[in-house]
C-alpha cells in the first residue's frame, strides 16, 4: 500500500488517455496540491504538458492548439465553472477527471453544456487526498470540530478524503473505532455508508484476511504533538512548517529570491529521502554544514538536554529566563495533562509562575484548552499507565545522560494500539467493530485514520513497524498532519474551553477534580 504510487498512476494514465500533444492541466486549488506531491512541474513538462491553470482563473487565453486535462473534486462550485467553461471552450478537446464520486445529475449538466462536443471523456479518479509519504495522507484540513462533534462540512470532507482513500487502494474494509469518541462512531458510519452506497466501486477481488480501517481521535493523546519532535522531516515542520512539501522562507531576513520557497520531496530530493527518518543524532555529521547558521541561533537550552532529568525542575524552568514563553506554557501544558488530577498536583501554583513570569493571557489560556481537549476526563485509554508511570519515574530519576538516545525516548500512544491491534489483544470493547463481523486472524492490511491530525513522529512508529513486522502493511492518515503551533490552533478552534473566563479559574476547578 503506497498512497504516492496510487495518486501518481491516477496523474499518469490522466496524461495518457489524452494522447500525444500539447496540453494544459486545468485544477482547482485542492488538486493542484494533490498533483504537485507526486509529481514535480519538470516531469510533467516532459509529458506534453506545458500548461497549468486553475479552473477558477478568470482571464485564461483562448488556446485551441491545447487539449485541456482537467483534474477537479467534484463540487457544485468546479461543476458549475466546467459548465461555462463547455458553453465557451478556450481548448481544442477536453479529458475530464474527478477526484471522487460524481453524480449523474451533474454529469448530465456537463452533458447539456458540451453542445460544441469538446468533451472527449469523464471519469472519477480517486485522488482526493494529500499523498505526503508512502505510507502517510492528509486532507489538509485544520479545525474539524466543534466541541466534540463534527463541523458537518469537516465530515462530509473527511468522509469523501477517506472514502477516495479506499477506493484508490482497492481496499473495501471492516471498520473499527475509537468507543470514547463520537465523532470517530460518526465518521466510521458515514464511511460504511458510502461504502454501503456505492457497493460497485468497492468490489475488489476479495483477499484471505480482510483489510481493517482503525478510526481513532486526537485528544486521546494530545501529548505527542506537544513534544519537540527529533527526525529530521518532523524537526523542519515543527520549526519551519511544510506546507504540501513547501517550505516558506520568506520571512527570513536577507534571504535570496530562489530561496524563498523551498521543495522537499522524498521523491526528487536524495538527502532528503535518505534522512527523513533518522534523528537528530544520527544525521548530525550528515546536516553540520546545512545547519551551521542555524544551530549558532538555537536555544542552548534545546542543545543541552541533559540538563532536564526531572519534572521537579518545570517551576525552575519557568523561571529561566532562556525559556521562551511559548515552550513555559507547553511545560505547564504536558504538566496538567499528566498531573490534572493528582493529589499532589502544584498546577495552580504554576500557573501563578507562568503570570508572574509575564507569559501573556493567550498563551496562559492554552494550559485548560489542553486539559478540555485531552484531558482524563476525555481519553477513552490511559496514556498514562500505572506500568508506564514506573517507567517514567524511573527514568527521569536516572536522569538524561543515562538513556541511549535522548532523542527517541518517547513513544506515542499509536505504537501501543497498533502493536496491540496487530498482536490481536486490541480490546473491542474500548475499539469495537462496526456491524456484527469481527476480524479472526492477524491483520495484513490496515489503515489508520485520525480525527484531529496526525504527527511525524506518528508517521516514523508506522515506517518502522511496516519494516519490522513482515506481513503486516500499515498507511496513516489524518485530518492534518500538526507540528505543536497547528495542534494548538486545532484545540483552539474546537471551542471546547471558555475564552471569557481566566485560565486559574478552570486550573483551580481542574485540580479539584480527584
Amino acid at each position: 500500500m503506497n498512497v504516492v504510487f496510487a495518486v501518481k498512476q491516477y496523474v499518469s494514465k490522466m496524461i495518457e488517455d489524452s494522447g500525444p500533444g500539447m496540453k494544459v492541466l486545468l485544477m482547482d486549488k485542492e488538486t493542484t496540491g494533490t498533483v504537485s506531491m507526486v509529481y514535480t512541474q519538470s516531469e510533467i513538462l516532459q509529458k506534453e504538458v506545458y500548461l497549468f491553470e486553475r479552473i477558477d482563473s478568470p482571464n485564461r487565453e483562448i488556446m485551441k492548439h491545447l487539449k485541456a486535462i482537467c483534474f477537479l473534486r467534484p463540487t457544485k462550485e468546479n461543476v458549475d465553472y466546467l459548465i461555462q467553461e463547455l458553453r465557451r471552450p478556450k481548448y481544442s478537446i477536453y479529458f475530464i477527471y474527478f477526484s471522487n464520486v460524481i453524480s449523474k445529475s451533474d454529469v448530465k449538466s456537463l452533458a447539456e453544456a458540451d453542445e460544441q462536443e469538446v468533451v472527449a471523456e469523464v471519469q472519477e479518479f480517486y485522488g482526493d487526498y494529500i499523498a505526503v509519504n508512502p505510507h502517510l495522507f492528509s486532507l489538509n484540513i485544520l479545525g474539524c470540530c466543534q466541541g466534540r462533534n463534527w463541523d458537518p462540512a469537516q465530515l462530509s470532507r473527511t468522509t469523501q478524503g477517506l472514502t477516495a482513500l479506499l477506493l484508490s487502494l482497492k481496499k473495501c474494509p471492516m471498520i473499527r473505532y475509537q468507543l470514547s469518541s463520537e465523532a470517530a462512531k460518526r465518521l466510521a458510519e458515514c464511511v460504511k455508508q458510502v461504502i454501503t452506497k456505492e457497493y460497485e466501486l468497492f468490489e475488489f477481488r476479495q483477499t484471505e484476511v480482510p483489510p481493517l480501517l482503525l478510526i481513532l481521535d486526537r485528544c486521546d493523546d494530545a501529548i505527542t504533538p506537544l513534544l519537540n519532535q527529533w527526525t529530521y522531516q518532523a524537526m523542519v515542520h515543527e520549526l519551519l512548517g511544510i506546507n504540501n512539501n513547501r517550505i516558506d522562507l520568506s520571512k527570513v531576513p536577507g534571504i535570496s529570491k530562489d530561496l524563498r520557497e523551498v521543495v522537499l520531496s522524498a521523491e526528487n530530493d536524495e538527502f532528503y529521502a535518505n534522512n527523513m527518518y533518522l534523528n537528530f543524532a544520527e544525521i548530525g555529521s550528515n546536516i553540520k554544514n546545512l545547519m551551521e547558521d542555524f544551530q549558532k541561533k538555537k536555544p542552548k537550552e534545546q542543545q543541552k538536554l541533559e540538563s532536564i532529568a526531572d519534572m521537579k525542575n518545570v517551576k525552575r524552568l519557568l523561571q529561566n529566563p532562556k525559556v521562551t514563553e511559548f515552550d513555559a506554557a507547553r511545560l505547564v501544558m504536558l504538566y496538567a495533562l499528566r498531573y490534572e488530577r493528582h493529589s499532589s498536583s502544584s498546577l495552580p501554583g504554576l500557573m501563578t509562575d507562568l503570570r508572574n513570569r509575564g507569559v501573556s493571557e493567550k498563551h496562559r489560556k492554552l494550559v485548560s484548552a489542553i486539559v478540555e481537549y485531552g484531558g482524563k476526563r476525555v481519553r477513552g485509554s490511559d496514556l498514562f499507565s500505572p506500568k508506564d508511570a514506573v517507567a517514567i519515574t524511573k527514568q527521569f530519576l536516572k536522569g538524561l545522560k543515562g538513556i541511549e538516545n535522548v532523542y527517541t525516548q518517547h513513544q506515542p500512544f499509536l505504537h501501543e494500539t497498533l502493536d496491540q491491534l496487530i498482536r490481536g489483544k486490541l480490546k473491542e470493547n474500548m475499539y469495537p467493530y462496526l456491524g456484527p463481523s469481527t476480524l479472526r486472524d492477524r491483520p495484513q492490511d490496515i489503515i489508520v485514520f485520525v480525527i484531529g491530525g496526525v504527527t511525524y513522529e506518528e508517521a516514523l512508529t508506522v515506517y518502522s513497524l511496516n519494516r519490522t513486522t513482515p506481513g503486516v502493511r500499515t498507511v496513516l492518515g489524518g485530518t492534518t498532519v500538526h507540528n505543536t503551533n497547528s495542534f494548538l490552533e486545532e484545540v483552539l478552534s474546537s471551542g471546547l474551553h471558555s475564552l471569557s473566563k481566566e485560565s486559574s479559574q478552570v486550573t483551580a476547578r481542574s485540580a479539584s477534580r480527584r
